[in-house]
Protein backbone atom coordinates (compact mmCIF):
# COMPACT_ATOMS: atom_id res chain seq x y z
CA UNK A 1 0.00 0.00 0.00
CA UNK A 2 2.89 2.30 0.77
CA UNK A 3 4.81 1.91 -2.37
CA UNK A 4 0.80 2.69 -4.07
CA UNK A 5 0.88 5.36 -2.21
CA UNK A 6 4.13 7.20 -3.74
CA UNK A 7 3.36 6.15 -6.91
CA UNK A 8 0.28 8.33 -6.31
CA UNK A 9 1.53 11.41 -5.12
CA UNK A 10 4.37 10.98 -7.28
CA UNK A 11 1.99 10.94 -10.33
CA UNK A 12 -0.03 14.00 -8.27
CA UNK A 13 3.58 15.68 -7.99
CA UNK A 14 3.94 15.58 -11.33
CA UNK A 15 0.70 16.28 -12.61
CA UNK A 16 0.91 19.87 -10.45
CA UNK A 17 4.14 20.58 -11.76
CA UNK A 18 3.08 20.04 -15.41
CA UNK A 19 0.62 22.26 -14.96
CA UNK A 20 2.11 24.99 -13.05
CA UNK A 21 4.44 25.32 -16.38
CA UNK A 22 3.29 28.41 -18.75
CA UNK A 23 4.85 26.20 -21.70
CA UNK A 24 1.71 23.94 -21.14
CA UNK A 25 -0.94 26.28 -21.38
CA UNK A 26 0.96 27.67 -24.57
CA UNK A 27 0.87 24.33 -26.26
CA UNK A 28 -2.91 23.85 -25.46
CA UNK A 29 -3.30 27.56 -26.85
CA UNK A 30 -1.68 26.66 -29.92
CA UNK A 31 -3.57 23.22 -30.18
CA UNK A 32 -6.92 25.00 -29.99
CA UNK A 33 -6.32 27.85 -32.49
CA UNK A 34 -4.71 24.94 -35.04
CA UNK A 35 -8.20 23.14 -34.27
CA UNK A 36 -10.20 26.61 -34.86
CA UNK A 37 -8.64 27.83 -37.64
CA UNK A 38 -8.60 23.98 -39.46
CA UNK A 39 -12.09 23.48 -38.64
CA UNK A 40 -13.17 27.18 -40.30
CA UNK A 41 -10.68 26.48 -43.67
CA UNK A 42 -12.92 23.10 -44.01
CA UNK A 43 -16.22 24.59 -43.42
CA UNK A 44 -15.14 27.43 -45.80
CA UNK A 45 -13.66 24.66 -48.42
CA UNK A 46 -17.07 22.56 -48.49
CA UNK A 47 -19.10 25.34 -48.75
CA UNK A 48 -17.79 26.67 -51.79
CA UNK A 49 -17.28 23.20 -52.93
CA UNK A 50 -20.19 21.32 -53.15
CA UNK A 51 -18.87 18.53 -54.19
CA UNK A 52 -16.97 17.33 -51.43
CA UNK A 53 -19.63 17.79 -49.14
CA UNK A 54 -21.76 14.17 -48.46
CA UNK A 55 -24.92 15.89 -47.60
CA UNK A 56 -25.69 18.07 -50.45
CA UNK A 57 -24.54 15.46 -53.21
CA UNK A 58 -27.36 13.73 -54.66
CA UNK A 59 -26.22 11.57 -57.34
CA UNK A 60 -24.86 7.97 -56.24
CA UNK A 61 -22.35 8.49 -59.05
CA UNK A 62 -19.09 6.77 -57.42
CA UNK A 63 -16.87 9.78 -58.33
CA UNK A 64 -18.95 11.77 -56.01
CA UNK A 65 -19.80 9.76 -53.45
CA UNK A 66 -16.12 8.98 -53.45
CA UNK A 67 -15.27 12.96 -53.47
CA UNK A 68 -18.11 13.25 -50.82
CA UNK A 69 -16.38 11.05 -48.17
CA UNK A 70 -13.34 12.98 -48.92
CA UNK A 71 -14.68 16.32 -47.79
CA UNK A 72 -15.44 14.82 -44.34
CA UNK A 73 -11.87 14.21 -44.09
CA UNK A 74 -10.60 17.76 -44.52
CA UNK A 75 -10.81 19.07 -41.38
CA UNK A 76 -8.81 16.14 -39.60
CA UNK A 77 -6.13 16.65 -42.28
CA UNK A 78 -5.73 19.98 -42.13
CA UNK A 79 -5.48 19.74 -38.41
CA UNK A 80 -2.75 17.12 -38.46
CA UNK A 81 -0.73 18.83 -41.37
CA UNK A 82 -0.74 22.32 -39.04
CA UNK A 83 0.08 19.53 -35.62
CA UNK A 84 3.20 18.47 -37.87
CA UNK A 85 3.95 21.99 -39.09
CA UNK A 86 4.08 23.70 -35.27
CA UNK A 87 5.96 20.49 -34.15
CA UNK A 88 8.72 21.75 -36.90
CA UNK A 89 8.56 24.99 -35.97
CA UNK A 90 8.63 24.94 -32.45
CA UNK A 91 12.20 24.27 -31.13
CA UNK A 92 13.98 23.75 -27.78
CA UNK A 93 14.95 27.33 -27.14
CA UNK A 94 11.39 28.54 -27.77
CA UNK A 95 9.17 25.52 -25.79
CA UNK A 96 11.99 23.13 -24.03
CA UNK A 97 8.52 20.43 -23.47
CA UNK A 98 6.74 19.60 -26.75
CA UNK A 99 5.31 16.98 -26.09
CA UNK A 100 1.56 18.04 -25.61
CA UNK A 101 1.69 18.78 -29.28
CA UNK A 102 3.10 15.48 -30.16
CA UNK A 103 0.51 13.89 -28.07
CA UNK A 104 -2.22 16.07 -29.56
CA UNK A 105 -1.26 14.85 -33.41
CA UNK A 106 -0.39 10.74 -32.39
CA UNK A 107 -4.37 11.21 -31.72
CA UNK A 108 -5.48 13.05 -34.42
CA UNK A 109 -3.41 11.01 -36.74
CA UNK A 110 -5.18 7.85 -34.76
CA UNK A 111 -8.34 9.06 -35.52
CA UNK A 112 -7.88 9.88 -38.82
CA UNK A 113 -7.43 6.22 -39.41
CA UNK A 114 -10.39 5.46 -37.67
CA UNK A 115 -12.68 8.13 -39.66
CA UNK A 116 -10.84 6.51 -42.94
CA UNK A 117 -11.57 3.00 -41.77
CA UNK A 118 -15.28 3.51 -41.09
CA UNK A 119 -16.01 6.07 -43.80
CA UNK A 120 -14.78 3.24 -46.49
CA UNK A 121 -15.27 0.03 -45.56
CA UNK A 122 -18.33 -1.55 -45.45
CA UNK A 123 -18.39 -4.90 -43.72
CA UNK A 124 -18.90 -5.20 -40.21
CA UNK A 125 -16.61 -7.59 -39.72
CA UNK A 126 -13.88 -6.58 -42.30
CA UNK A 127 -14.37 -2.98 -40.29
CA UNK A 128 -13.77 -3.84 -36.45
CA UNK A 129 -10.79 -6.50 -37.47
CA UNK A 130 -8.96 -3.51 -38.94
CA UNK A 131 -9.21 -1.37 -35.88
CA UNK A 132 -8.50 -3.48 -33.41
CA UNK A 133 -5.01 -4.44 -35.84
CA UNK A 134 -4.59 -1.17 -37.57
CA UNK A 135 -4.68 1.27 -34.43
CA UNK A 136 -2.49 -0.47 -31.70
CA UNK A 137 0.09 -1.05 -34.74
CA UNK A 138 -0.37 3.14 -36.00
CA UNK A 139 0.67 3.82 -32.46
CA UNK A 140 3.32 1.63 -32.03
CA UNK A 141 4.48 3.52 -34.98
CA UNK A 142 3.96 6.93 -33.91
CA UNK A 143 5.72 6.47 -31.05
CA UNK A 144 8.49 4.89 -32.39
CA UNK A 145 7.89 1.13 -30.89
CA UNK A 146 7.10 -0.43 -33.58
CA UNK A 147 10.78 -1.78 -34.86
CA UNK A 148 11.59 -2.87 -31.22
CA UNK A 149 8.15 -5.05 -31.99
CA UNK A 150 9.20 -6.10 -35.34
CA UNK A 151 12.97 -7.40 -33.99
CA UNK A 152 11.46 -9.33 -30.90
CA UNK A 153 8.72 -11.05 -33.61
CA UNK A 154 11.84 -11.91 -35.98
CA UNK A 155 13.43 -13.49 -33.52
CA UNK A 156 10.40 -16.20 -33.00
CA UNK A 157 11.03 -17.93 -35.99
CA UNK A 158 11.44 -21.64 -36.75
CA UNK A 159 13.56 -23.54 -39.87
CA UNK A 160 11.69 -25.94 -42.45
CA UNK A 161 14.70 -27.37 -44.25
CA UNK A 162 16.26 -24.12 -45.76
CA UNK A 163 13.01 -22.29 -45.06
CA UNK A 164 13.16 -20.30 -42.11
CA UNK A 165 9.70 -18.94 -41.19
CA UNK A 166 9.36 -16.03 -38.39
CA UNK A 167 6.31 -14.95 -36.87
CA UNK A 168 6.72 -11.61 -37.79
CA UNK A 169 6.69 -12.71 -41.43
CA UNK A 170 3.63 -15.09 -41.13
CA UNK A 171 1.72 -11.81 -39.24
CA UNK A 172 2.94 -9.90 -42.18
CA UNK A 173 1.88 -12.03 -45.03
CA UNK A 174 -1.82 -12.81 -43.16
CA UNK A 175 -2.09 -8.50 -42.47
CA UNK A 176 -1.34 -7.17 -45.56
CA UNK A 177 -2.05 -10.37 -47.78
CA UNK A 178 -5.98 -9.47 -46.42
CA UNK A 179 -5.38 -5.70 -47.11
CA UNK A 180 -4.06 -6.44 -50.51
CA UNK A 181 -7.23 -8.49 -51.17
CA UNK A 182 -9.33 -6.49 -49.57
CA UNK A 183 -8.57 -3.21 -51.67
CA UNK A 184 -8.48 -5.09 -54.78
CA UNK A 185 -11.59 -6.57 -54.91
CA UNK A 186 -13.05 -2.75 -53.58
CA UNK A 187 -10.95 -1.14 -56.01
CA UNK A 188 -12.43 -3.41 -59.11
CA UNK A 189 -16.08 -3.21 -58.03
CA UNK A 190 -15.21 0.39 -57.64
CA UNK A 191 -14.01 0.89 -61.47
CA UNK A 192 -16.12 -1.77 -62.70
CA UNK A 193 -19.69 0.12 -61.17
CA UNK A 194 -17.82 3.45 -62.60
CA UNK A 195 -17.31 1.84 -65.76
CA UNK A 196 -20.69 0.78 -66.48
CA UNK A 197 -22.02 4.22 -65.36
CA UNK A 198 -20.28 6.00 -68.56
CA UNK A 199 -23.45 6.71 -70.46
CA UNK A 200 -20.73 7.51 -73.86
CA UNK A 201 -19.76 4.26 -73.90
CA UNK A 202 -21.24 1.46 -75.52
CA UNK A 203 -22.33 -1.71 -74.02
CA UNK A 204 -19.07 -3.64 -75.21
CA UNK A 205 -16.52 -1.02 -74.57
CA UNK A 206 -17.58 -1.04 -70.88
CA UNK A 207 -17.38 -4.74 -70.41
CA UNK A 208 -14.12 -5.10 -72.12
CA UNK A 209 -12.61 -1.97 -69.85
CA UNK A 210 -14.08 -3.86 -66.87
CA UNK A 211 -12.58 -7.28 -67.75
CA UNK A 212 -9.16 -5.31 -68.56
CA UNK A 213 -9.59 -3.68 -65.34
CA UNK A 214 -10.30 -6.84 -62.86
CA UNK A 215 -7.47 -8.30 -64.95
CA UNK A 216 -5.05 -5.15 -64.15
CA UNK A 217 -5.90 -5.26 -60.41
CA UNK A 218 -5.34 -9.14 -60.04
CA UNK A 219 -2.22 -8.86 -61.56
CA UNK A 220 -1.32 -5.89 -59.17
CA UNK A 221 -1.76 -7.61 -56.18
CA UNK A 222 -0.38 -10.62 -57.36
CA UNK A 223 2.85 -9.01 -57.51
CA UNK A 224 2.47 -6.91 -54.65
CA UNK A 225 1.81 -10.24 -52.37
CA UNK A 226 4.68 -11.72 -54.15
CA UNK A 227 6.50 -8.63 -52.67
CA UNK A 228 5.18 -8.29 -49.29
CA UNK A 229 6.18 -12.78 -49.03
CA UNK A 230 9.76 -11.65 -49.60
CA UNK A 231 9.98 -13.43 -53.07
CA UNK A 232 12.64 -11.78 -55.73
CA UNK A 233 10.28 -10.49 -58.72
CA UNK A 234 13.51 -10.95 -61.23
CA UNK A 235 12.80 -15.13 -60.73
CA UNK A 236 9.20 -14.45 -62.53
CA UNK A 237 11.04 -14.35 -65.80
CA UNK A 238 11.96 -18.10 -65.40
CA UNK A 239 8.15 -19.01 -63.69
CA UNK A 240 6.79 -16.26 -67.23
CA UNK A 241 8.70 -19.18 -69.10
CA UNK A 242 7.05 -21.93 -67.31
CA UNK A 243 3.70 -20.03 -67.63
CA UNK A 244 4.39 -20.29 -71.10
CA UNK A 245 4.60 -23.38 -71.60
CA UNK A 246 1.79 -24.07 -69.35
CA UNK A 247 -0.57 -22.27 -71.47
CA UNK A 248 0.36 -23.90 -74.48
CA UNK A 249 -0.86 -27.25 -73.12
CA UNK A 250 -2.57 -27.30 -69.52
CA UNK A 251 -3.76 -24.06 -69.49
CA UNK A 252 -4.62 -24.08 -73.18
CA UNK A 253 -8.82 -24.17 -72.84
CA UNK A 254 -8.28 -21.34 -70.38
CA UNK A 255 -6.50 -19.15 -72.48
CA UNK A 256 -8.55 -19.30 -75.54
CA UNK A 257 -11.75 -18.74 -73.77
CA UNK A 258 -10.48 -15.97 -72.08
CA UNK A 259 -9.37 -14.44 -75.55
CA UNK A 260 -12.88 -15.56 -76.91
CA UNK A 261 -14.76 -13.61 -74.44
CA UNK A 262 -12.38 -10.43 -75.55
CA UNK A 263 -13.40 -10.90 -79.16
CA UNK A 264 -17.10 -11.61 -78.53
CA UNK A 265 -17.15 -8.31 -76.80
CA UNK A 266 -15.08 -6.68 -79.55
CA UNK A 267 -16.55 -8.04 -82.66
CA UNK A 268 -20.25 -6.84 -81.51
CA UNK A 269 -21.85 -10.60 -82.00
CA UNK A 270 -23.49 -10.67 -78.48
CA UNK A 271 -25.02 -8.92 -75.79
CA UNK A 272 -26.82 -8.80 -72.82
CA UNK A 273 -30.57 -9.81 -73.49
CA UNK A 274 -29.87 -11.41 -76.39
CA UNK A 275 -31.61 -14.72 -77.32
CA UNK A 276 -28.94 -17.62 -78.47
CA UNK A 277 -29.77 -21.10 -80.09
CA UNK A 278 -26.94 -22.99 -79.73
CA UNK A 279 -25.82 -25.45 -82.70
CA UNK A 280 -26.79 -28.32 -80.42
CA UNK A 281 -30.40 -27.00 -79.64
CA UNK A 282 -29.65 -25.87 -76.30
CA UNK A 283 -31.12 -21.64 -75.96
CA UNK A 284 -31.20 -19.19 -73.30
CA UNK A 285 -30.73 -15.32 -72.32
CA UNK A 286 -27.50 -13.91 -72.32
CA UNK A 287 -27.72 -12.79 -68.82
CA UNK A 288 -23.98 -12.18 -68.02
CA UNK A 289 -20.55 -12.40 -70.14
CA UNK A 290 -17.47 -13.71 -67.89
CA UNK A 291 -13.75 -13.89 -69.14
CA UNK A 292 -14.08 -17.53 -69.18
CA UNK A 293 -18.10 -18.11 -70.37
CA UNK A 294 -21.25 -16.89 -70.97
CA UNK A 295 -24.31 -17.62 -69.06
CA UNK A 296 -27.42 -18.48 -70.28
CA UNK A 297 -30.76 -18.13 -68.66
CA UNK A 298 -33.41 -20.91 -70.03
CA UNK A 299 -37.28 -20.19 -69.71
CA UNK A 300 -37.49 -22.93 -67.19
CA UNK A 301 -35.26 -21.18 -65.04
CA UNK A 302 -32.24 -22.94 -65.84
CA UNK A 303 -28.33 -21.57 -65.96
CA UNK A 304 -26.35 -23.01 -69.12
CA UNK A 305 -22.58 -21.89 -68.78
CA UNK A 306 -21.60 -21.95 -72.15
CA UNK A 307 -17.29 -21.75 -72.55
CA UNK A 308 -16.68 -18.23 -74.70
CA UNK A 309 -15.10 -20.55 -77.50
CA UNK A 310 -17.84 -22.10 -78.34
CA UNK A 311 -18.95 -18.68 -79.95
CA UNK A 312 -16.01 -18.37 -82.08
CA UNK A 313 -15.54 -21.93 -83.52
CA UNK A 314 -19.46 -23.26 -83.67
CA UNK A 315 -22.46 -21.45 -85.28
CA UNK A 316 -25.11 -20.02 -83.05
CA UNK A 317 -28.10 -17.87 -84.40
CA UNK A 318 -28.81 -15.07 -81.98
CA UNK A 319 -32.28 -14.23 -82.60
CA UNK A 320 -32.54 -10.55 -80.96
CA UNK A 321 -29.47 -9.38 -81.54
CA UNK A 322 -30.49 -6.97 -84.26
CA UNK A 323 -34.13 -6.92 -84.25
CA UNK A 324 -36.22 -7.81 -81.36
CA UNK A 325 -39.25 -8.32 -83.67
CA UNK A 326 -39.90 -12.15 -84.83
CA UNK A 327 -42.07 -13.65 -86.98
CA UNK A 328 -44.23 -16.85 -86.34
CA UNK A 329 -46.58 -19.26 -87.30
CA UNK A 330 -49.13 -21.64 -86.35
CA UNK A 331 -50.68 -24.49 -88.49
CA UNK A 332 -53.69 -25.72 -88.03
CA UNK A 333 -56.64 -27.62 -90.65
CA UNK A 334 -60.17 -27.08 -91.83
CA UNK A 335 -62.44 -29.84 -93.41
CA UNK A 336 -62.44 -29.43 -97.62
CA UNK A 337 -65.69 -28.27 -97.57
CA UNK A 338 -65.13 -25.34 -95.76
CA UNK A 339 -65.48 -21.41 -96.97
CA UNK A 340 -61.56 -20.65 -96.76
CA UNK A 341 -61.84 -17.07 -98.02
CA UNK A 342 -64.47 -16.02 -95.12
CA UNK A 343 -61.95 -18.17 -92.80
CA UNK A 344 -58.59 -16.81 -93.96
CA UNK A 345 -60.60 -13.28 -92.88
CA UNK A 346 -61.50 -14.31 -89.80
CA UNK A 347 -58.78 -15.80 -88.69
CA UNK A 348 -56.28 -12.74 -89.03
CA UNK A 349 -58.85 -10.73 -87.07
CA UNK A 350 -58.61 -13.37 -84.31
CA UNK A 351 -54.49 -13.20 -84.48
CA UNK A 352 -54.72 -9.48 -84.66
CA UNK A 353 -56.59 -9.10 -81.73
CA UNK A 354 -54.11 -10.15 -79.36
CA UNK A 355 -52.37 -7.50 -77.29
CA UNK A 356 -48.74 -9.10 -78.02
CA UNK A 357 -49.34 -9.63 -82.19
CA UNK A 358 -48.14 -6.60 -84.27
CA UNK A 359 -51.26 -5.35 -86.08
CA UNK A 360 -52.74 -2.21 -87.20
CA UNK A 361 -52.42 0.74 -90.17
CA UNK A 362 -49.56 1.74 -88.61
CA UNK A 363 -47.35 -1.44 -89.20
CA UNK A 364 -46.48 -2.78 -92.85
CA UNK A 365 -48.58 -4.92 -95.06
CA UNK A 366 -46.06 -7.51 -95.09
CA UNK A 367 -45.66 -7.50 -90.90
CA UNK A 368 -49.51 -7.81 -90.37
CA UNK A 369 -51.36 -11.20 -89.36
CA UNK A 370 -51.15 -13.55 -92.84
CA UNK A 371 -53.61 -16.32 -93.36
CA UNK A 372 -52.62 -18.79 -95.82
CA UNK A 373 -53.02 -22.64 -97.52
CA UNK A 374 -50.14 -24.67 -97.21
CA UNK A 375 -51.42 -27.66 -98.88
CA UNK A 376 -54.17 -30.37 -99.28
CA UNK A 377 -53.83 -33.43 -96.92
CA UNK A 378 -55.23 -36.25 -96.42
CA UNK A 379 -58.51 -35.62 -94.10
CA UNK A 380 -58.00 -31.71 -94.96
CA UNK A 381 -56.83 -28.65 -96.05
CA UNK A 382 -53.88 -27.79 -93.96
CA UNK A 383 -53.44 -23.80 -93.03
CA UNK A 384 -50.93 -21.58 -91.14
CA UNK A 385 -51.42 -18.45 -89.94
CA UNK A 386 -48.32 -16.02 -89.68
CA UNK A 387 -47.46 -13.11 -87.44
CA UNK A 388 -44.84 -10.82 -86.07
CA UNK A 389 -44.31 -9.57 -82.39
CA UNK A 390 -41.42 -8.17 -79.77
CA UNK A 391 -39.49 -10.90 -78.41
CA UNK A 392 -39.22 -14.29 -78.29
CA UNK A 393 -42.58 -16.68 -78.23
CA UNK A 394 -41.55 -18.21 -74.83
CA UNK A 395 -41.96 -17.41 -71.16
CA UNK A 396 -43.41 -14.71 -70.34
CA UNK A 397 -43.98 -13.50 -74.13
CA UNK A 398 -46.13 -16.96 -74.53
CA UNK A 399 -48.44 -16.08 -77.64
CA UNK A 400 -48.19 -19.56 -79.69
CA UNK A 401 -50.66 -21.10 -77.08
CA UNK A 402 -53.01 -18.04 -76.70
CA UNK A 403 -53.52 -17.69 -80.74
CA UNK A 404 -54.26 -21.92 -80.57
CA UNK A 405 -56.93 -21.02 -77.87
CA UNK A 406 -58.37 -18.13 -79.91
CA UNK A 407 -58.20 -19.66 -83.34
CA UNK A 408 -60.45 -23.28 -81.82
CA UNK A 409 -62.63 -21.20 -79.92
CA UNK A 410 -63.16 -18.76 -83.82
CA UNK A 411 -63.75 -22.06 -85.92
CA UNK A 412 -66.47 -23.72 -83.34
CA UNK A 413 -67.83 -20.48 -82.72
CA UNK A 414 -68.51 -19.81 -86.67
CA UNK A 415 -69.58 -23.69 -87.39
CA UNK A 416 -66.03 -24.87 -88.82
CA UNK A 417 -65.21 -28.31 -88.78
CA UNK A 418 -61.72 -29.18 -87.80
CA UNK A 419 -61.01 -32.52 -89.73
CA UNK A 420 -60.04 -36.34 -88.47
CA UNK A 421 -58.40 -38.72 -90.29
CA UNK A 422 -60.94 -40.62 -92.40
CA UNK A 423 -60.43 -44.09 -94.29
CA UNK A 424 -62.89 -45.73 -97.14
CA UNK A 425 -62.64 -49.83 -96.75
CA UNK A 426 -64.07 -51.46 -99.20
CA UNK A 427 -64.12 -55.21 -99.67
CA UNK A 428 -63.78 -56.96 -102.91
CA UNK A 429 -64.46 -60.84 -103.58
CA UNK A 430 -66.61 -61.35 -100.45
CA UNK A 431 -67.19 -65.55 -100.55
CA UNK A 432 -70.19 -66.78 -99.98
CA UNK A 433 -70.86 -66.96 -96.12
CA UNK A 434 -72.50 -70.63 -95.24
CA UNK A 435 -74.25 -70.09 -91.60
CA UNK A 436 -73.64 -73.65 -89.87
Amino acid sequence: MEKLYQIIEKFQGKTLDVFSQSETYIQIAIILSIYLVAYTVATRIRKYASFLNAKSVSDHHPIYVFFGKLGDLIFPLLAILMLRIASEVITPSTLPHDWIIQTALIVAVMLLFNSIVQDLVKNTTICRITKWIGIPLLFLHLIGALNSLILILEGISINIGNIELSLYGVLRVAIFGSLLFWLGRASNSTGQALIRKQQRLDFRTKEVAAKLLELFITLIVFLLLLQVMGINLTALAVFGGALGVGLGFGLQAIASNFISGVIILVDKSISIEDYIELEDGRSGIVRELNLRSTTLETFDGKDIMVPNEKFIVESFTNWTHKNKKQRYRVDFSVAYRTDVRKLVEIIKDVVASHSQVMSGDDIPIEERPDCEIEGFGDSGINMFVEFWMEGIDDGKNRVGGDLMLMILEAMQQHGFEIPFPQREVRVLNVPNIVNI
